[in-house]
């Protein structure tokens, strides 16, 4: 076995467990309550999904073909820092049009603080 066939199997391992992660993800999204823990599902676990997935494509083509592809390393630059702050911002629209929580939920620690940030801003 030598470093070439070594290197394909991971990029293929990696690619495997991207595609386990997507899979994993779309089972939160369908099975969580609330589009808070929606969201936390879409997020966390479809960013890990895809850059696993884009790191596979990416160690198989520098293996392969010694092709060092830009263009992969920008999708995951892009989808590491886009991904979460934009279910992050989801989420926080959600809160602010007072989209109810599900009723699992035990407490809400920013309702708190919403509430003095407003009472201090005389609303």
């Amino acid at each position: 076995m030598n470093a070439s066939t070594i290197a394909e199997f991971i990029a293929a391992l990696l690619i495997l467990i991207g595609a386990a992660m997507a899979l994993i993800s779309a089972i939160g999204i369908i099975r969580f309550p609330d589009i808070y823990t929606r969201s936390h599902a879409a997020t966390k676990s479809s960013t890990l999904a895809v850059l696993l997935t884009l790191l596979g494509a990416f160690l198989y083509f520098v293996t392969t073909t010694g092709f060092i592809s830009v263009r992969l390393l920008l999708g995951i630059i892009f989808v590491f820092i886009t991904s979460p702050v934009a279910g992050h911002l989801i989420t926080r629209a959600a809160y602010r049009a007072k989209v109810k929580l599900a009723d699992s939920t035990i407490e809400d620690e920013l309702a708190d603080v919403l509430n003095e940030k407003e009472r201090r801003e005389g609303k």
